[in-house]
């Protein structure tokens, strides 16, 4: 939800000639469903989180860029940006785009005023353009230098006293709070300092906002932290090694395990990133993203952060590329997977929320190995049913298990959120589905099928 210029800073403009800034956008807070498998807001909404990554926004931008970029990803349809106080690549050393330094003498206990004022007018920004902040307080360096830059700043006594003043100064502020950072839990010591970031930031807010942990490459949240009272969801990374990383299996691992807490692939792979970081292996491109996010989706993921390796570094001419980044970040913000994204979403919308289940048992043609994998998802009252087909191949469903004696059939295009429809067929036994697929099936030529009770008269899928 977004709310216009309040009516008293409207007036104001009125009669003194201008605004001085935005309002700040008035979110609702978030929260966990009753059933523990989903993100809602306050009111109990649906809430799907359609992350971007934008790690050095903080960093690097002008608040001038900032509005560039965040005024695209919200016309997109994401609603989380996913962003780090102390950044990774010369956080505590190389100012911001103002001069300032997060810090005086690299100590936790000691915030400058400054770089934290940038940082305010940036969280406002989003919140002005619907986007909710997925702050992380530092990058997983600053506590475990397995590899890139630290320094190791953080013990258990000086990250509560952070992580309390960022709990405290951004408590009525729309934000996720992602403790960790692409760093593993290698010892007690590195527990403790996550844990009691953990309890400053609750201890500052309130409790009044979502926390979870963003783990190393092909690892979740919840290996370290799944019984921590803290942690609200999982984040997992399936990362960036292989275009064919099982992220739909790692989403399943944390959907069965207990106590039940949603969970969602924080980082898989980027657009435009070179595939296992190796230019010779070509560069993740739109499919290869799209594929993923369908994938876990539909194994059980409450949402999906997607990324633009341009993008998370605003890589321009003038800096230095980080992994072989070879485009500019204003042109990659229009690169087609980032506006694939919200196709997603749409579709998942569209249909009854909060009762939905991953349900491979529909599938009684072959899942597919690799990259062939199908995954299918569907309301647990058999209403509804997505298939994720990413090959363009034939299916054969098992229609006994959706309620109803006829469905409405669609073949959805996740290119451009389109629906085809694919005839009413009565919901008895094992029936084939073959996809609109132009060509010879095959890689980027997936869609969805999505499989309506008649009786539900729901509307075009996505729409």
């Amino acid at each position: 939800m977004r709310i216009g210029i309040r009516p008293m800073l409207l007036l104001a403009a009125l009669f003194c000639g201008a605004l001085s800034h935005i309002a700040r956008a008035e979110l609702p807070r978030l929260k966990i469903s009753e059933n523990h498998r989903f993100i809602v807001t306050s009111d109990g909404k649906p809430f799907f989180y359609l992350g971007d990554t934008a790690w050095e926004l903080f960093h690097r931008l002008t608040r001038e860029d900032a509005d560039v970029y965040l005024k695209d990803r919200s016309a997109k349809h994401f609603n989380v940006i996913q962003a780090v106080v102390l950044a990774e690549f010369g956080g505590l050393t190389v100012p911001n785009a103002y001069g300032h330094l997060p810090l005086a003498n690299n100590d936790p206990t000691k915030p400058n005023e400054d770089y934290f004022k940038d940082v305010d007018a940036i969280v406002d920004q989003a919140a002005a353009q619907g986007l909710y902040v997925g702050m992380l307080p530092t990058w997983g360096d600053k506590v475990n230098k397995k590899w890139g830059q630290g320094p190791e700043i953080f013990n258990p006594q000086n990250a509560v006293i952070y992580g309390e003043f960022l709990g405290r100064r951004y408590k009525d502020k729309p934000i996720i709070w992602i403790v960790g950072g692409d760093r593993p839990v290698d010892n007690d010591n590195q527990r403790a300092i996550w844990r009691a970031m953990a309890e400053g930031l609750r201890k500052g807010d309130g409790g009044t906002h979502l926390i979870t942990y963003h783990p190393s490459g092909v690892h979740s949240s919840s290996e370290w932290f799944q019984n921590e009272p803290w942690l609200d969801f999982n984040m997992l990374q399936s990362g960036h090694a292989a275009r064919d990383i099982i992220d739909w299996g790692m989403i399943w691992v944390d959907y069965q395990k207990e106590p039940i807490k949603p969970t969602l692939d924080g980082e898989a792979n980027y657009e435009d990133h070179p595939i296992n970081w190796q230019p010779q292996n070509g560069y993740f491109n739109d499919f290869d993203v799209r594929r993923e996010a369908y994938w876990a989706v539909f194994a059980g993921a409450c949402g999906q952060t997607y990324g633009c390796h341009d993008v998370w570094q605003f890589y321009t001419k003038d800096r230095e590329p980080i992994s072989a980044a070879r485009t500019d970040w204003k042109k990659a913000l229009n690169l087609p997977g980032a506006s694939q994204m919200q196709h997603l979403r749409a579709l998942m919308e569209s249909r009854p929320y909060l009762m939905r289940m991953p349900d491979q048992a529909m599938l009684k043609s072959p899942v597919g190995k690799d990259g062939d994998h199908c995954q299918a998802t569907r309301d647990s009252d058999g209403s509804y049913a997505f298939i994720y087909v990413p090959n363009g191949q034939p299916v054969k469903i098992d229609l006994g298990r959706l309620s109803g004696p006829k469905f409405k059939a669609w073949w959805f295009d996740p290119r451009d959120g389109g629906a085809n429809p694919a005839g009413d067929r009565d919901a008895k036994g094992v029936q084939d589905f073959t996809p609109p697929a132009p060509g010879k099936p095959g890689d980027a030529n997936d869609w969805v099928l999505v499989l309506d009770d008649a009786a539900r008269s729901f509307p075009p899928p996505g729409k």
